[in-house]
C-alpha cells in the first residue's frame, strides 16, 4: 500500500511540475511578443509578429476573435454611436459645414513626413498593382490632399469616417487601432483668429450638446513655442523633437520629460531646465501679460504668437466659451504641421480620479496645402478633430439603456388566420413614411407581440381582429401607458402619427 502511494505522489507532482513548467513557458512567450511589439514601434520596418498567420487553434479551426486593437459592436453600441453623431453633425451643420469624403487608403508619399515621431504607427499596405499604400493615419492630411488636387480656395468641411494607427491599443480607455474622427476644417484666406476660434467654440457646443460639461479646451500657440526654445537655446533643428518631448507633460512628469530631452535629444540640462521653467505655466489674459513684459516678449516669434493669443482669447468672450479656455504653455501637439495656435480639450477626472485624456484636439496647418499644391501654392487651413471613440467610451457608460430600435409601430393581432391582414395594414404605414414591423409568425399570441413592443420600446401597437375588420377599424394602444384608441381605417395613418407625436413629445 506505501509503494502504491508513494508512486500516486510521484506521477501527481511530475503532472504539477510538468503543469507549472508549462504556464512559465507561456508567460516568457507573451513577454516575448509583447517585447517584439515594442521594439517595432520604435523600427517599424521590422515584419509585425501580429502579422504572421496565426489565426488557427491548436484544434486547427480558425480562432474567432477581431484584430487587436479593433472591435464589432453591438445594437446598443450602434445605437450609442448614431446619437453621437448625429449630434456631432448637427453641431458641424449649425456652423454652415459642408460634408466630404475621401478613400481610406492614400499613397503612402501622401502621409509620409507629416507626423512626426509618429510616422512609426501608420499602416504601410504590400504593392497594389504598382502603387504603394497606407492606410490614412488622420483626416487632416488626406484634407489637404483634397484641396490641392481640386484647386480649391475655400470650404468649411466636416468628415466623420475611419483612421488608423499601429499604435499599442488600450481598448477600456477609448483607444484603438482603428477608429473614428470627426473633423471640422476651414481651409482660405480669412480675418486673423477668427476661424481658429470658432474652432474652439466648437468643440465646447459638442461637449455641451453631449451633456459633457465638465471640460478645459488648452490652447497655445507654435510661434510661442518656437520662440521659447529659441530664447532658451535650443538648436534650430531640434525645435520639432523638443515640441514632441514637451508634448508628453500631459502625460508624464517634468523629470520624465526632462531626461528625454537630455538623454534621448541630446540637450543642454541648462537649457532644459530654462524649458522647463515656462512650459509648466498656464493663465490667460495674466499670463500673456506676464510674458510680453519678460524678456521672451522681445522674441520676435513668441511676441507674433503672444499677439494672436491675446485675440483669440478676446474672440472666446465674445462667444461665450472663455471660461472653458486656458492658455497652456505646456500643450504642444506632437504632427509636425501644425504652424499657428493649436488646441485640445480634456475632460476633467470622473468620481474615481479617472480620466479618458484628451477629446479633441487640432490647431492651424498653414503650410500642409502647398506641400501638394503646384508651384507650392499655400493654402492656409485651421481645423479640429473630435476624439470620438474616446467620447463614446463615456456615453456607453451612460446611455445603457439607449433605444436600438427606429420602428414606431407594431402591427398585431390576438386572432388567428390574420397574417394577411396584418401585412396589409403594415405596407399602409410604410407607404406612409412610418417605420413599422411585425412578427415573422402566421399566428403569435398577443401577450408575445405586447412583450416585443415593450422590450424594443415601441411607442405604439396597431392591432386588428375580426371585429375591427368587420367595423373598419383599428385599435392603438400606447405601450408606454397601456392606453388604447379604437379609431377608422380610413383616418387610422393620420391618428397614428398625431399619436407619435405626443409620444415623442
Amino acid at each position: 500500500m506505501l509503494a502504491v502511494a508513494s508512486s500516486v505522489l510521484k506521477r501527481s507532482f511530475v503532472k504539477q511540475a510538468c503543469r507549472m513548467a508549462s504556464n512559465m513557458v507561456d508567460n516568457s512567450v507573451d513577454e516575448l511578443k509583447e517585447l517584439k511589439i515594442s521594439e517595432l514601434a520604435s523600427n517599424p520596418k521590422k515584419p509585425c509578429p501580429d502579422s504572421k498567420p496565426s489565426s488557427k487553434s491548436k484544434g486547427g479551426k480558425v480562432a474567432l476573435k477581431c484584430p487587436k486593437g479593433m472591435r464589432d459592436y453591438t445594437p446598443d453600441q450602434m445605437a450609442v454611436r448614431e446619437l453621437v453623431f448625429d449630434k456631432i453633425k448637427k453641431c458641424f451643420k449649425k456652423h454652415g459645414a459642408v460634408q466630404i469624403d475621401t478613400p481610406v487608403m492614400e499613397l503612402k508619399e501622401i502621409l509620409t513626413g507629416k507626423y512626426g515621431e509618429d510616422s512609426k504607427l501608420i499602416y504601410e499596405l504590400e504593392d497594389q498593382g504598382g502603387e504603394i499604400l497606407a492606410l490614412r493615419y488622420d483626416l487632416t492630411v488626406p484634407f489637404a490632399r483634397y484641396v490641392a488636387m481640386k484647386k480649391i480656395k475655400n470650404i468649411k468641411r466636416y468628415q466623420i469616417a475611419r483612421v488608423y494607427r499601429r499604435d499599442n491599443p488600450a481598448m477600456t480607455k477609448g483607444r484603438y487601432r482603428e477608429f473614428y474622427q470627426c473633423d471640422i476644417d476651414f481651409a482660405g484666406e480669412y480675418e486673423r483668429m477668427l476661424t481658429d476660434t470658432e474652432c474652439v467654440k466648437l468643440v465646447c457646443d459638442i461637449l455641451k450638446e453631449l451633456d459633457m460639461n465638465n471640460f478645459t479646451v488648452k490652447v497655445n500657440h507654435r510661434k510661442i513655442l518656437d520662440g521659447i526654445f529659441e530664447h532658451c537655446g535650443v538648436p534650430e533643428e531640434n525645435f520639432r523633437p523638443i515640441c514632441s518631448a514637451v508634448d508628453k507633460l500631459d502625460k508624464e512628469s517634468w523629470e520624465d520629460v526632462k531626461k528625454e530631452m537630455v538623454e534621448t535629444k541630446g540637450l543642454d540640462p541648462a537649457v532644459a531646465d530654462k524649458i522647463g521653467v515656462l512650459v509648466q505655466k498656464k493663465g490667460q489674459f495674466d499670463l500673456i501679460e506676464e510674458l510680453e513684459k519678460s524678456d521672451l516678449g522681445e522674441n520676435k516669434s513668441a511676441a507674433a504668437g503672444l499677439s494672436d493669443m491675446r485675440l483669440l482669447l478676446e474672440y472666446c468672450e465674445l462667444f461665450g466659451c472663455l471660461d472653458k479656455v486656458s492658455f497652456d504653455l505646456s500643450l504642444a501637439r506632437g504632427l509636425d504641421y501644425y504652424t499657428g495656435t493649436i488646441y485640445e480639450a480634456v475632460l476633467a477626472p470622473d468620481a474615481k480620479g479617472e480620466s479618458v485624456g484628451s477629446v479633441a484636439g487640432g490647431g492651424r496647418y498653414d503650410e500642409l496645402v502647398g506641400m501638394f499644391a503646384p508651384k507650392g501654392r499655400s493654402i492656409p487651413c485651421v481645423g479640429v478633430s473630435i476624439g470620438i471613440e474616446r467620447l463614446f467610451s463615456i456615453m456607453e457608460k451612460k446611455l445603457q439603456e439607449c433605444r436600438t430600435s427606429s420602428i414606431q409601430v407594431l402591427v398585431a393581432s390576438g386572432q388567428k388566420g390574420l397574417l394577411k391582414e396584418r401585412m396589409k395594414l403594415l405596407n399602409m404605414l410604410w407607404e406612409s413614411d412610418i417605420n413599422a414591423e411585425m412578427l415573422y409568425k402566421a399566428n403569435p399570441k398577443l401577450l408575445t407581440q405586447f412583450q416585443h413592443a415593450e422590450t424594443e420600446r415601441i411607442p405604439l401597437v396597431a392591432i386588428i381582429g375580426e371585429s375591427e375588420l368587420q367595423e373598419g377599424k383599428v385599435k392603438l394602444r400606447n405601450t408606454a401607458t397601456k392606453e388604447e384608441k379604437m379609431v377608422d381605417r380610413a383616418s387610422f395613418i393620420e391618428e397614428a402619427k398625431s399619436l407619435l407625436q405626443s409620444c415623442e413629445s
